[in-house]
């Protein structure tokens, strides 16, 4: 089995859906979960906060200096991130298209180096 990180993009200037629209995002989102857990392929999920509550911890000076904010800029940033135990790439991938449809965003895949 191999690990992949399946993180959810969105848009930099993404904001929350009503919350009839979040209700049926998070309606889909909990039967891909399920179906991961049934299946085993479920490691670890969560959501996480805007970039702008990032802290960035910069040691290359020699220095800890601490930024807020992400570190780069970008024109995408993970809403949140999903972790699979998959025999390979291609059942990644099946999961991915299935959270990627459930919540309407592009997903990002990329195994673990082991």
């Amino acid at each position: 089995m191999s690990q992949y990180l399946l993180s959810i993009c969105h848009p930099a200037d993404a904001v929350q859906p009503p919350s009839d629209e979040l209700a049926a995002i998070m309606q889909r989102v909990g039967q891909v979960d399920a179906d991961m857990r049934a299946a085993g392929a479920w490691v670890f999920a969560g959501g996480m906060h805007d970039p702008s509550s990032a802290t960035v911890v910069d040691t290359r000076s020699g220095d800890t200096v601490l930024s807020d904010g992400p570190f780069i800029e970008t024109k995408e940033w993970v809403g949140g991130i999903v972790i699979v135990d998959v025999d390979d790439l291609d059942a990644a991938l099946g999961w991915a298209s299935r959270l990627g449809d459930a919540i309407g965003q592009p997903i990002e895949v990329r195994p673990f180096q082991g």
